[in-house]
């Protein structure tokens, strides 16, 4: 299996941005409870996730927002592979087509391609893996994380 650092990145900041708006902090005040120092901009750029921390910096972040970093942990590595065993997301390209969203109209495109040229009894289930979701989620013009959100009401058991 493959892991996207930059999508991981990406993630972990926003779950990182996500704990500090949930107590209705700024960076500021985030910052002021740290232990050791840092800049304003160094602290968005890891809720960007444009920088990677130490994870020495990452149990400090996560001290500060009283989260446990293993939870935090848990819900990046969900949220990048959708909870699916090895990364994968099952799509039934029957839901991908019938779904409505204009945001996934290239999806869709690409959905009505898979399934007429799809043949046989068994369901017609694509298992797409990070480096598949990224290209689409291109297509779609969505962070592949935000892309994954979307799928989830259209999965289907593995194949």
């Amino acid at each position: 299996m493959r892991i996207d650092a930059a999508v991981y990145q990406r993630v972990l900041g926003d779950e990182l941005r996500k704990a500090r708006k949930q107590r209705g902090w700024t960076r500021k005040e985030l910052n002021s409870r740290l232990q050791t120092e840092i800049s304003l901009q160094t602290l968005a750029t890891y809720e960007l996730g444009t920088r990677q921390c130490t994870i020495v910096r990452f149990v400090e972040l996560c001290l500060a927002l009283e989260e446990l970093p293993h939870e935090i942990m848990s819900r990046v590595h969900d949220r990048v592979f959708a909870g699916t065993p090895a990364g994968r997301v099952h799509v039934d390209l029957r839901s991908v087509v019938t779904d409505t969203r204009a945001e996934l109209s290239p999806l869709r495109r690409w959905a009505a391609g898979r399934l007429a040229a799809h043949s046989g009894p068994e369901p017609p289930v694509v298992s797409l893996d990070i480096a598949a979701l990224e290209r689409l989620a291109e297509l779609c013009e969505l962070e592949t994380v935000e892309l994954i959100g979307r799928l989830r009401p259209l999965s289907a058991p593995a194949p």
